[in-house]
């Protein structure tokens, strides 16, 4: 295990030192934790581009050609308008060539 030490602002150690406090955690864990997620958010990110680079869009579209063209059943319909909203997006990418990526939020 190794040590380091660490400077933040004291804004940020004050919000950090209260949360642990409250979730009755050391801030070493909660810090531990939290470098863990990233790193795993940006391993994963890194992984899913080396497969999308081994992606072949020929394929996928002869996949896709073989699946049904029905209505979801209603447990699993997305609210309002979402399907079709994803489905320009994801058009939209093919178009320009680009992966699609719904959601690029921060890990």
């Amino acid at each position: 295990m190794s040590t380091i030490s660490l400077r933040l602002p004291d804004s940020l150690h004050e919000a950090v030192r209260e949360l642990t406090k409250k979730e009755r955690t050391s801030i070493n864990q909660f810090i531990t934790i939290a470098l863990a997620e990233k790193l795993s958010a940006l391993m994963t990110e890194d992984y899913l581009a080396e497969r999308a680079k081994r992606g072949d869009r020929a394929r996928f579209e002869r996949a896709m050609a073989k699946v049904a063209d029905v209505e979801p059943e209603k447990q699993d319909r997305l609210p309002g308008g979402t399907a079709e909203r994803i489905r320009l997006d994801c058009e939209s990418a093919a178009n320009r060539g680009a992966p699609h990526r719904s959601d690029r939020s921060a890990a």
